[in-house]
């Protein structure tokens, strides 16, 4: 047998050593373990009748099997074992879940490996098409107070999407393509909603200017003012975006929410949308939403007078007290590239409020130009020879 050099043996000795190195667990690594693979599965909801994967019908209200047809309320679902029971839905406040960073489920109805980005809460199995409601991404801190669950269909978000597009010429042949409707979405977007009073007082000088002739004179009198003006406004849950991969200018051009269709969160309400949970914190939104209700109050004060110039000369308006809650609020998005950008274009799934911007085909565009030149030349031309005749 051929003889190891004492360099080999040394390798050797060292791979040995770190192997059995890392065998060892200690009881507290092994409790963690165990805490993770329970985190790493994902919760759906089954038909109570048949057992089929069941998604909530904006059409009806309802959870509708599109099996068996049966329909069935919140109530219903509750009785049953799944998303929306009360054990899915028994939610401790535990800070550490945040540190979880964890981006691979199983599914419950197939057992396959479901992938998901880290702010992503509700998804679709790729393999059997269940619905996979992330409940870890869902708890904690993470828990929403409450969701307005969607009221419009996506037939009626595909339909406000290709209505966008009529009457526009100059829209791209392709924009209604089939590809981009079956892109359409509805999604769960994390709102933090801000409750907050602003009190304190708002003081100008203002001047009236009026002018008129009287022979040969011109005359011009100008009245100076003083205006004092307090009082409170109380604002009731300002929306504020929640997640940084969505545009906070079209999330906000999507307002008003009725807050009257807003009921306790219940995981149940996912099934059949994707959902994601907040990545950017309510202590981040707070001056934003200070200073819109700042800016809605000093125009409320300021613009109640008949005076066309006004000069603060005091404002000591400031948020007096504030509430905030956490809320999923429904929107169908679907993203279309044109060229080299991105369009987008979402729908308040409760209103059902339109928002977005076509895209200019640069061919069609051109020749419009052409087109109208040419029959303006033409024109000309033949006014130009009856001009001559």
């Amino acid at each position: 047998m051929a003889k190891k050099s004492k360099k080999e043996t040394k390798e050797e000795t060292s791979t040995i050593e770190k192997k059995s190195i890392k065998k060892e667990k200690t009881k507290e690594e092994i409790e963690i373990e165990k805490i993770t693979r329970e985190k790493e599965k994902a919760i759906n909801n089954k038909c109570p009748s048949c057992g089929a994967p069941i998604g909530f019908n904006p059409a009806v209200g309802k959870w509708k099997c599109e099996y068996c047809l049966s329909e069935f309320s919140i109530e219903d679902m509750q009785k049953y074992n799944n998303a929306s029971s009360k054990e899915a839905n028994d939610i401790e406040n535990n800070e550490n879940e945040e540190e979880l960073d964890l981006v691979s489920y199983k599914c419950q109805n197939c057992g396959a490996e479901i992938v998901a980005d880290e702010n992503t809460a509700a998804t679709f199995c790729v393999y059997c098409g269940s619905v996979a409601i992330l409940k870890s991404k869902l708890s904690g801190k993470f828990a929403p107070n409450f969701v307005i669950p969607f009221k419009k269909t996506k037939e009626e978000a595909i339909q406000a999407f290709i209505n966008i597009s009529k009457g526009r010429p100059l829209c791209p042949k392709d924009f209604n393509d089939k590809k981009n409707i079956e892109k359409i979405k509805g999604v769960y977007i994390p709102f933090w909603l801000h409750t907050t009073t602003i009190s304190g007082n708002l003081n100008a000088t203002a001047t009236r200017v009026q002018s008129w002739s009287s022979g040969d004179y011109r005359y011009t009198k100008t009245d100076y003012f003083k205006l004092y003006r307090t009082g409170s406004v109380k604002f009731i849950r300002i929306p504020a975006d929640g997640s940084k991969n969505f545009d906070d200018d079209i999330m906000n051009s999507l307002e008003p929410f009725d807050y009257n269709q807003m009921i306790k969160y219940n995981h149940a309400y996912l099934s059949g949308f994707y959902a994601e949970k907040y990545d950017v914190p309510s202590e981040e939104t707070i001056n934003i939403v200070n200073n819109r209700a700042l800016n809605s109050t000093r125009s409320l004060m300021y613009n109640n007078s008949s005076f066309a110039n006004k000069v603060i000369t005091e404002d000591t308006l400031a948020p007096t007290e504030s509430k905030i809650e956490y809320a999923l609020l429904p929107v169908w998005m679907v993203n279309v590239k044109y060229g080299d950008k991105t369009y987008i274009f979402a729908m308040n799934g409760e209103s059902g409020k339109f928002i977005g911007d076509i895209p200019l085909d640069k061919k069609k565009r051109n020749l419009y130009a052409i087109a109208i030149f040419s029959i303006c030349f033409i024109i000309l031309y033949f006014l130009i020879l009856i001009g001559m005749g």
